[in-house]
């Protein structure tokens, strides 16, 4: 069965369920990293704040060292920070907070860093530029939500993206590599396991019954033969169908009601059996007698996850010396497999035919106590 694909993705960090006081701690310590400060005040938690939400002075050197062992003089650029957590500022509203600036503050400022978790157009952008140019300020930043996002997602700001929003990239990198790690050290595990083996033994890791079925058949572990290791996850022989393809008519039909799989019963001392059924007799005699051309099998191979496999016993115990794999099932589960194949092939070849399946296809060959409904998902 073909699996759509998908993306995981981060949704958009929720500044809106920050307090308006809380949005100024955030941008005041994004802003550590954005230059070399000597102080960097919260003058907006003060309620009395001359249009500062932040007020920086930033250290630098307009005459470097002449020698190497000399300090550089120093100056301070004093930085004007306003936050305004708005989900919307339009280019007329962006203007007058910055008219709202005393005249006697602005010529101070050296720089205006205004935060507000909002798109910014092309037009506010513009104003603001222009507004800090005619006002003789040097440097001018907009930081919208696309700029405090990008800061946030940095590395060196992991720490605030998880204090304030829960989030950690860096633990989920770290989460991540932690499971291929695993994923890779269980693939290496199975490897070993199956050598030499045709068999192995799938148990519910939650399950304490093992191995007394106490006469029922919703037990929690099966026996299923050739074991592959695929690129899906771990490739096992779940059922086996008595078959008739017909490749000029694309007719078929199976007896998917019976599970003919001899390998996997021969090998399994609960569900298992080598003694045949008279009902398995009867069916038998149907099928052998189709036509050699037409008489094929149709098998279902069921895939396990290797995220779902939690640990590899490759010794067994007294009652199989199958491997052991043990993997993470809902309490409910019949089976253990959470995708399958479908692959039908003619009885004397054993090679897989191209022959498509469809229902409006599909004969009464087979007693109908022996056919159901054959789907390519996963089923009982």
């Amino acid at each position: 069965m073909s699996k759509a694909g998908y993306t995981r993705t981060i949704n958009p960090l929720q500044f809106s369920a920050l307090e308006p006081k809380r949005f100024e701690d955030l941008v005041r310590q994004l802003l550590y990293e954005f230059r070399t400060w000597r102080q960097l005040e919260a003058t907006g938690r003060s309620g009395s704040d001359d249009g500062f939400d932040a007020r920086g002075w930033e250290v630098y050197s307009p005459f470097p060292a002449d020698l190497e062992d000399e300090e550089p003089e120093t100056q301070d650029r004093v930085w004007l920070i306003q936050c305004k957590r708005e989900r919307s500022i339009g280019p007329a509203k962006l203007i007058k907070y910055l008219n709202d600036i005393p005249e006697e503050e602005r010529e101070k400022i050296y720089g205006i860093i205004l935060c507000a978790p909002t798109d910014f157009s092309k037009t506010s952008r513009d104003k603001f530029r222009l507004w800090c140019n005619d006002k003789g300020i040097s440097e001018c930043h907009l930081w919208g939500e696309a700029e405090l996002e990008d800061a946030l997602f940095s590395p060196r700001n992991d720490h605030l993206l998880f204090a304030y929003f829960g989030l950690s990239l860096q633990i989920r990198r770290r989460s991540e590599q932690a499971r291929l790690r695993a994923r890779t050290t269980i693939k290496r595990k199975l490897k070993r396991a199956f050598v030499g083996k045709n068999d192995v033994l799938i148990r519910a890791a939650d399950d304490d019954q093992y191995p007394y079925s106490h006469g029922r058949e919703d037990f929690r572990w099966w026996v299923y033969s050739a074991p592959q290791l695929t690129h899906s996850g771990l490739r096992l022989q779940w059922r086996r169908h008595y078959a008739y393809l017909n490749l000029e008519t694309n007719e078929w039909d199976c007896a998917n009601g019976f599970n003919s799989d001899l390998n996997m019963r021969h090998g399994d001392p609960w569900r298992g059996s080598i003694e045949r059924t008279a009902e398995e007799n009867s069916l038998w005699e149907v099928w052998y007698g189709i036509p050699e051309a037409q008489r094929a099998l149709i098998s279902v191979a069921g895939i396990i996850p290797f995220d779902s496999i939690l640990e590899v016993d490759e010794i067994g115990d007294e009652i199989t010396d199958h491997p052991h794999i043990f993997v993470t099932l809902e309490a409910n589960c019949t089976h253990p497999f959470l995708d399958c194949l479908v692959e039908p092939s003619y009885f004397n070849s054993h090679l897989a035919v191209d022959i498509e399946l469809d229902p409006a296809t599909r004969v009464s060959y087979f007693p109908e106590k022996f056919r159901k409904i054959l789907v390519d998902e996963p089923t009982a």
